[in-house]
């Protein structure tokens, strides 16, 4: 017999969503694979910052005078952020936003597994801390992959932050790629993005409403498109059949990998999406030329940089839905003119009054359905 105690039995560890992805390692990891961005010497960077802080700024008065909406006057200032800045942001918010829909698929997985060792009269296992960890870091890099790349593409951003405090920001070294690529001139083009920045603050905060309604939507979603533990094999099989024309461009990968109903929820968020992202952009170019005299200069260019994308821009494009996101920007700004053209600005915004005035998936494309269904 050992005069030694027999070492005690671990406690099962209690599993949640968010050890599915080690956020803290990926924000780290992603930071250090983004590129720096465009060379700039320490004056021009400063002179860009302080320019960008300047254009939120002007930015506020062009934007509720045009959209005839305002954010309140206590709104946090925008911030403006390295790629890196914009990528630990980020990983706080997605971690946040992803946490229930993480802990519905442990919630399922587990007990499918024990399903599984209750008709095999076995235990369940334990999900150990170590394995846990690994879980994540591993889950950790392929986030870390994704945002790298797209923290190249952002120029800004209104953060909703389901975590803590909604904040605006500017990524400063991408809009200064943007504007060497298009050659316009600076100044214009950073109060033409801030204008679309600070609409998104407008649709946020004047619509107190509006920030919750799109999490939860968002969340909904998230979790009906995680399939169940026993249907994931079936599932990549399918995946992998449709990938040939995802990467070709003729199929969209959202619609891949949802199942009919879930596709009816993504109709409906993408909606919204479409909404919010047609109104900023048609509030950016209203503004018109005395405010920003080289505002249809601009829209030119910037339409032909989104056209002119490289053959392995368009496929990642493809892979992470980033080509609908583009046609949200289209679809949602020709529902607005088509509205504002039917009823005016303040017709218009009824689309604020509560969830049920927002846009149907069909009166996206169908601006005449949604005035009749709202005006009457």
């Amino acid at each position: 017999m050992s005069d030694h105690p027999a070492p005690p039995v671990p406690e099962p560890v209690d599993v949640q969503g968010s050890a599915l992805v080690d956020w803290e390692f990926a924000a780290a990891a992603a930071a250090r694979l983004a590129p720096p961005g465009p060379k700039a010497d320490r004056a021009e960077i400063a002179a860009l910052v302080t320019d960008l802080r300047s254009a939120a700024s002007r930015a506020v008065g062009p934007v509720a005078e045009t959209a005839r909406m305002q954010a309140p006057a206590d709104a946090p200032p925008a911030l403006v952020v390295d790629r890196a800045g914009w990528i630990r942001a980020n990983c706080a918010s997605m971690g946040e936003m992803l946490a229930p829909v993480l802990d519905d698929v442990i919630a399922r997985k587990r007990e499918a597994d024990r399903q599984r060792a209750e008709r095999a009269g076995r235990e369940l296992p334990d999900l150990g801390a170590a394995s846990q960890a690994i879980s994540g870091k591993v889950t950790g890099t392929e986030v870390a992959g994704l945002l790298s790349w797209v923290s190249t593409k952002v120029l800004g951003q209104y953060d909703l932050a389901p975590q803590g405090n909604p904040t605006l920001m500017f990524v400063a070294p991408n809009i200064l790629g943007a504007e060497r690529e298009l050659g316009v001139d600076p100044a214009d083009f950073r109060l033409w993005v801030a204008v679309h920045e600070e609409t998104h603050r407008v649709q946020f905060t004047a619509v107190p409403w509006l920030r919750q309604h799109l999490i939860d939507q968002a969340r909904s979603v998230g979790t009906t498109m995680m399939p169940e533990p026993d249907q994931m094999g079936q599932r990549l099989v399918e995946i992998a059949r449709a990938m040939p024309a995802v990467l070709r461009g003729e199929e969209d990968i959202t619609q891949v990998v949802a199942t009919p109903e879930q596709r009816e929820r993504l109709a409906r968020v993408t909606a919204v999406m479409s909404l919010l992202e047609g109104h900023a952009d048609v509030v950016m170019d209203e503004v018109g030329p005395s405010v920003i005299p080289s505002v249809e200069h601009i829209r030119r260019q910037f339409t032909q940089r989104r056209k002119g994308a490289g053959n392995v821009d368009k496929l990642l494009r493809r892979l992470l839905g980033m080509e609908a996101k583009m046609r949200q920007y289209k679809d949602g700004a020709v529902f607005v003119r088509a509205v504002v053209d039917q009823v005016g600005v303040d017709g218009f915004n009824q689309v604020w009054t509560s969830p049920e005035t927002l846009p149907h998936p069909t009166e996206i494309a169908d601006p005449p359905a949604w005035v009749a269904r709202v005006h009457g």
